[in-house]
C-alpha cells in the first residue's frame, strides 16, 4: 500500500477517534483532516474543496430553508393541534404521536419536527395524565424511521445521492426510490415501538415533575422599609457573590426587573428572588434590611411581559461543558440566569454555581424575551422552549408554505426538475412570498451539518484518490468470501457501527468509496450498497449521542444512558434485518 493511502487510513483513524471522544464539532475537525492532507500532498485544492460543489450539500441547504418557512409560519404547530387530541388510552396517544410524526419526517429534516413536538408532547401528556418519558423516545425513533422513505428526509439520503450522480451519472435516484424499503423498515419499526416500546422502557421522573414546584429551588426576600441597603445597588448590598445562591430577579410594584446586574439599586418593598438551596437561606437572613416575603405566591408563578421562563437542553458543543455555572460566567454570555438543572429527570441538589455542565443536561432559565429568538440556533442548546405560554406565529401563511412543499415533492417526483433545482426554487418562493425573511432562513441554515458535509467529501476523494479504500475492499472481500450479500451485510454493519459515535453524514461520506470500491472490484452493481449505507447511516437507536434529535429527548424525557440500548437495541437489529432483506430484491447486485 503506498504511503498516501497510510497517511490517509491515519488521518481518517484520528479524526473518527476524536469526533468519538472529544468535544470539539465535527465540522472543525474533519477541517482539519482535510487541510492535514492537503498539507501533506495527498490531495489537491480541487479534491479538498470538492464537497463545497457537490449537489446534495446544496439540496441539504435550500431543503433547510423550507424547512425553515413552515416552522415559521407555524405549519409543524398546526398539525400538533389537529393530530394529538385527546386519546382515551397510552397505546391510542403513541399512534397518534407517532404515526403522523413519522410521515411528516418524510418530506422534513427530524431536528426542527423534533425542536418543535417536545414542549407541544410534555404538555399534551401532562394533560392526559401520561408520563412523557413513554413517548418522547418513541417520537425521536419514529421521526428516524420516517426520514427513511424518501430522499428529502435526511440530509444523508440527499448527500448519498449526490454521491451517486457525482461518481456513477448513470445511477440516478427517484425522490421515493428508496421508499420501496423506507416504507417496510418504518411500519415495521413503528410497529415495534407501539407494541413493545412501553413495555421496555422503565418508569422516569420526567422534566416536568423535576421542576414543577420553583419554591424548591427559589428563595424570596423584601428590601425591608427605610432597611440599610435602600437605595444601594446590588454590589454594595453584598448580594453579588453570596454563597451558593444567585440574585435572579427583582419584583417591584408589580413590574419585574430580569437578570439581574450589580449596579442596580434596590427598593425599599423589592421582592428579591434568589436561585439556590434552602440551606443557604440562612446566609440571606444575617443580611441587614433583608426580611422574608410576606406574599404567598411565588414570583415565578406569574406571567411577566419583561421575562421568560425558558427550559434549555445543553448541547454537547456548549463551551460551558465541564465548567461550573459560576465560573462561566453563564449570566453574563447568554443574559439569561440559571434557576435549577435537571440531569436523568432529577434535579441536580447542592450548590447550584458549583454544578459543572454536561450534555443533555436541562437548564431551567430566567431570560429577557430576546433570548429565546437569539439562541434558538446557538449549538450550545439542542432545544429551547418556553414554560410559562410561548407566543404561537401567525398562521395565516402556514397554508403557503405547505404548498410551496408540496410542489418542490411534486415537480422532484414526476421529474419535471431534479431534486436540486426544485429545492432551490422552493427556497426563493419561500422567501419571495414572506413564509420566511432572509434572516430567518440564513439563521435556518446548520452550517456544522453543512461544513461537516463538505469536509468529508475531501476525506472521502483521499480515501479513493491514495488507493486506501480499494485496499480495504479487497480486505473485506476476501473477509466476504467474494460473496456480494456477505460484503453487502459488512458494508451495513459498519456503517450502523460508525453512526453511533460519529455523525450520520460523515460515517456515510467516508464509508462511501470504500464501499463502492469493494462492488467494483467484484464486478458487481454499487446501487445496492449506496442504499445501504443511507439505511446504516440512519439507523443510530442504540445511543442518546449517535443521532441529534436522541440527545435533544435525553434530558427532557429524564432517561438514562443504558435506555437507548434497551429499546433502540432491537429496533438497530429488526431495521437491519428488514432492509438488507429487502434492499437485493429492488436492487439487484
Amino acid at each position: 500500500m503506498p504511503l498516501d493511502a497510510w497517511i490517509t487510513l491515519a488521518t481518517v483513524a484520528v479524526t473518527f477517534v476524536l469526533m468519538a471522544t472529544t468535544r470539539i464539532g465535527p465540522d472543525i475537525i474533519l477541517l482539519g483532516g482535510v487541510v492535514a492532507l492537503l498539507t501533506l500532498g495527498v490531495i489537491d485544492a480541487d479534491q479538498a474543496l470538492s464537497g463545497f460543489s457537490n449537489s446534495g450539500l446544496f439540496t441539504v441547504a435550500f431543503m433547510y430553508v423550507l424547512v425553515v418557512s413552515i416552522r415559521e409560519t407555524g405549519g409543524i404547530d398546526i398539525i400538533i393541534r389537529y393530530v394529538l387530541g385527546r386519546p382515551r388510552s397510552e397505546a391510542a396517544a403513541q399512534a397518534r404521536l407517532l404515526i403522523p410524526v413519522s410521515a411528516l419526517s418524510a418530506f422534513i429534516n427530524n431536528t426542527p419536527v423534533v425542536a418543535t413536538y417536545i414542549p407541544a408532547v410534555m404538555s399534551w401528556s401532562r394533560r392526559l395524565g401520561l408520563p412523557v418519558h413513554r413517548f418522547l423516545m418513541p417520537l425521536s425513533f419514529a421521526t428516524i424511521l420516517g426520514g427513511t422513505c424518501s430522499l428529502m428526509g435526511t440530509s444523508t439520503n440527499l448527500v448519498v445521492s449526490g454521491l451517486l450522480g457525482d461518481n456513477y451519472p448513470e445511477l440516478e435516484l427517484g425522490l421515493f426510490d428508496i421508499a420501496w424499503v423506507g416504507v417496510p423498515v418504518a411500519l415495521i419499526g413503528l410497529a415495534y415501538l407501539l407494541l413493545a416500546s412501553r413495555w421496555l422502557l422503565p418508569e422516569r421522573r420526567g422534566l416536568a415533575q423535576a421542576f414543577d414546584n420553583p419554591r424548591e429551588f427559589t428563595i424570596e426576600m423584601e428590601v425591608a422599609r427605610d432597611g440599610p441597603i435602600v437605595d444601594k445597588t446590588v454590589q454594595q448590598a453584598g448580594l453579588r457573590h453570596l454563597d451558593g445562591l444567585f440574585l435572579v430577579e427583582i419584583e417591584r410594584a408589580g413590574n419585574i426587573v430580569s437578570v439581574v446586574g450589580p449596579g442596580e439599586r434596590l427598593k425599599e418593598g423589592d421582592r428579591l428572588v434568589f436561585a439556590g438551596t434552602t440551606e443557604a437561606a440562612i446566609e440571606l437572613q444575617q443580611i441587614r434590611g433583608l426580611q422574608p416575603s410576606s406574599l404567598g405566591e411565588s414570583s415565578l408563578n406569574k406571567d411577566y411581559r419583561e421575562r421568560r421562563l425558558v427550559e434549555a437542553v445543553v448541547s454537547d458543543q456548549c463551551q460551558f461543558i465541564g465548567q461550573r455555572i459560576r465560573e462561566g460566567h453563564f449570566r453574563t454570555l447568554y443574559g439569561a440566569a440559571v434557576l435549577a438543572v435537571c440531569r436523568n429527570g432529577e434535579r441536580v441538589a447542592g450548590n447550584l454555581g458549583q454544578i459543572r455542565l454536561q450534555p443533555a443536561d436541562v437548564l431551567l432559565l430566567e431570560a429577557r424575551p430576546p433570548f429565546i429568538e437569539r439562541h434558538r440556533q446557538s449549538r450550545d442548546f439542542l432545544l429551547i422552549s418556553q414554560v410559562n405560554g410561548q407566543a404561537r406565529p401567525n398562521h395565516d401563511k402556514a397554508w403557503l408554505a405547505w404548498s410551496i412543499l408540496a410542489g418542490v415533492v411534486g415537480l422532484a417526483t414526476f421529474g419535471v426538475l431534479s431534486i436540486l433545482n426544485a429545492a432551490m426554487l422552493g427556497a426563493a418562493l419561500a422567501v419571495l412570498t414572506g413564509c420566511c425573511t432572509i434572516g430567518a432562513a440564513k439563521r435556518g441554515l446548520d452550517t456544522q451539518v453543512l461544513l461537516t458535509i463538505a469536509a468529508s467529501f475531501g476525506l472521502g476523494a483521499s480515501l479513493e484518490s491514495s488507493g486506501a479504500a480499494t485496499t480495504i475492499a479487497s480486505q473485506a472481500l476476501s473477509l466476504a468470501g467474494n460473496q456480494p450479500y456477505l460484503l453487502l451485510i459488512g458494508a451495513y454493519i459498519l456503517v450502523a457501527l460508525l453512526t453511533e459515535v460519529v455523525t450520520n453524514n460523515a460515517a456515510a461520506v467516508i464509508s462511501f468509496p470504500i464501499v463502492t470500491a469493494g462492488a467494483e472490484t467484484l464486478g458487481v452493481s454499487v446501487m445496492p450498497f449506496a442504499i445501504a449505507v443511507m439505511f446504516a447511516a440512519s439507523s443510530s437507536f442504540l445511543t442518546p449521542i449517535g443521532y441529534q434529535t436522541n440527545l435533544m429527548v435525553y434530558g427532557p424525557g429524564g432517561y438514562r444512558f443504558g435506555d437507548f440500548a434497551r429499546v433502540g437495541g432491537l429496533l438497530n437489529v429488526l431495521v437491519g434485518i428488514v432492509a438488507l432483506a429487502l434492499i437485493p430484491l429492488f436492487w439487484p447486485f
